[in-house]
């Protein structure tokens, strides 16, 4: 769902100003929660496809509560129809000039630990136009109908080198709509649904974005019983007990 300017451009400009300061490496991020979702773990920043700050709530706490935030728990209310808590952060972004710039097909919950109750709704802000030319999201229709998720696999040898995993997607069969979208605008979706992204082949401009998920209480508060705080730097055991939780997708 796309929702059509929810922050102006001045509410947007002091999210793009703290984006920045994480991507200038001005406010640490331990660990793996600043990598490369494209590339690897050990890769250098400079040479970083996709930068990805996992949970900059965390490392900034005086982001927490910020008018997007509250809009976005606003959104995923209304569309839930009960109340949900903030699950997680993160802010993304191409670097311009990148073909490998590209965001693997995936379903978000192939990345989460199982729960009797997986509803979510994910709420995806633009910072900046996005189209197929820099990367806009892509989503295979009524993937979010399938009985079970896809096979999904590490992008690289295992998930020590890189969190990403990559689903089985077809592109000459499954029905891929883009999503282009304005700075400002929202995309709002479930837990199921394939997404990913192409590389950003603009010369000049960062496509940047800042996601925040939505479950219910007991949903979250089961996930930090099993110890999975969607950090990429949670122990490697505990990425194993999750996809021994899921026979149903290869992680």
């Amino acid at each position: 769902m796309r929702l059509p300017g929810v922050l102006t451009e001045a509410e947007l400009e002091p999210l793009r100003e703290v984006f920045e300061r994480f991507k200038r490496g001005e406010i640490p991020v331990p660990g793996r929660d600043f990598c490369d979702m494209a590339g690897g773990y050990r890769l250098a920043a400079e040479e970083f496809a996709v930068l990805n700050v996992m949970l900059p709530r965390l490392y900034l706490p005086e982001f927490r509560d910020n008018l997007y935030e509250r809009r976005a728990a606003a959104i995923a209310r209304q569309l839930a129809g009960t109340e949900l808590v903030l699950d997680y952060d993160q802010l993304l972004a191409k670097r311009p000039g990148a073909e490998d710039a590209s965001f693997a097909w995936h379903q978000d919950l192939a990345y989460w630990p199982l729960t009797p109750d997986p509803f979510t709704v994910t709420c995806w802000l633009a910072l900046d136009n996005a189209d197929e030319d820099n990367g806009c999201l892509r989503f295979v229709a009524g993937s979010h109908a399938e009985e079970r998720l896809r096979r999904h696999r590490p992008l690289h040898a295992d998930r020590e080198e890189s969190h990403t995993l990559v689903a089985e997607v077809d592109e000459a069969r499954d029905r891929i709509v883009a999503a282009p979208v304005r700075r400002g605008d929202v995309l709002a979706f479930r837990e199921r649904i394939l997404h990913g992204s192409g590389g950003n082949r603009s010369a000049a401009s960062w496509r940047r974005a800042y996601v925040v998920a939505f479950r219910t209480a007991d949903t979250v508060a089961r996930e930090r019983a099993l110890g999975f705080t969607h950090s990429h730097n949670d122990s490697a055991g505990a990425r194993a007990a999750v996809a021994a939780m899921r026979p149903d997708t290869s992680l």
